[in-house]
Order: C-alpha cells, then structure tokens, then sequence
C-alpha cells in the first residue's frame, strides 16, 4: 500500500478562490487546507507539509499564490519544497491563468473553460478558450522543471464572470479537481 500523502495543487490563493477551493475540495470527497490560502501564500512550505501530514484522508487540496510576481515567489517555492519530498506525491495541478506578462506558462494537459467542457486548449482568466497549449499565470512557471501527472488549465477560481461561484458550487474548479482524481485512479 502506498502511504504517501495524495496532494493537488492549485495556483491561486486569494479570498475568492479559497471559498471556491474549499467548497471545491468537498464536493470531491477532499480536504482544504485553508490556510495555505493567501496573496501570496502566508505559509511555509515546512507549516504546509505537517498540515498535510495531519489531514486525516486525501487527497488534500493546497493554495500557494505568488501575488502576481513574475520569476520565481513565494507560491512557486513551496511547489518545489513539496515536489521534493519523499512522502508526499503531487496527483495534479490546477493552473490558473491570469494576467500576469513576463511569465513562460505552463503547457497544460487540457483545460475546464467556462463551459465545464473539457478541452485541449488553454483558457484565459475569464475561462474562455484561448490559442496554444500554453495557459499564463503567476504560480505556474516552476512546473515546467517538474514531472507532475496532469495539469489542468481553468481560470480565476469562484469567479469567471459568475461562471464558478461557490453558489453553483464552483463547478468548473470541481470538475478540474475531479479530471485529477479520475485520472490518478486511472493510474493505480
């Protein structure tokens, strides 16, 4: 039996993208870390790690925000820290675009538009389907040195124009979650 600690990432960390995070994370079966929430991320890796270590089941959904920083910030950091680690293994990550110019981007496996159609594009921070494979945002250009599973393009968590409010439920967030957790059952 595999004793890691299951975690998905998602690279943003305002107050409206916790919510949806954390409403996100329960339709999913999940747990939130809601403190990993912030702009940018308030915590240490080190404090993120023994509150993964202490959530009782995965897979554990963490927020880690640069603050719109180009180069490498606080958020991107602590995916390095994380990546690094012998118990703890990266399922997926939720990359969120944004506006944020002198960023590489991350290629993205597919992406959750505003729609909830799965598609092989990027999406913008409105959720709308862009040209490329290429989705910009703050937190996402460390992935690029990583061997993460599947990374999943969306656009600004529990907003997109009303399209992901925590009052539907966050559905695009949801079903970006749920691609990483079908996907990463696929695999074992």
């Amino acid at each position: 039996m595999d004793d890691k600690h299951r975690i998905i990432i998602v690279t943003d960390g305002d107050r409206i993208a916790k919510r949806a995070v954390e409403t996100a994370a329960s339709q999913i079966g999940g747990r939130c870390i809601s403190r990993s929430a912030g702009n940018p991320t308030p915590l240490t890796s080190t404090e993120i790690i023994e509150m993964i270590k202490q959530a009782p089941r995965g897979p554990v959904v963490i927020m880690v925000d640069d603050r719109g920083k180009p180069g490498t910030g606080e958020g991107e950091i602590i995916i390095q820290e994380l990546s690094k680690r012998s118990d703890i293994e990266i399922i997926g990550v939720v990359a969120v675009a944004s506006n944020t110019e002198e960023v590489e981007g991350i290629e993205v496996d597919c992406s959750v538009d505003n729609n909830l159609n799965i598609i092989s594009s990027p999406v913008d921070k409105l959720g709308n389907p862009v040209d490329g494979k290429v989705v910009t945002g703050d937190t996402v250009d460390v992935l690029n040195d990583l061997d993460v599973p599947v990374i999943i393009g969306v656009g600004d968590p529990g907003k997109m124009d009303g399209k992901d409010d925590c009052i539907l439920g966050a559905p695009v967030l949801t079903k970006a979650l749920q691609v990483i957790i079908d996907r990463d059952g696929a695999t074992r």
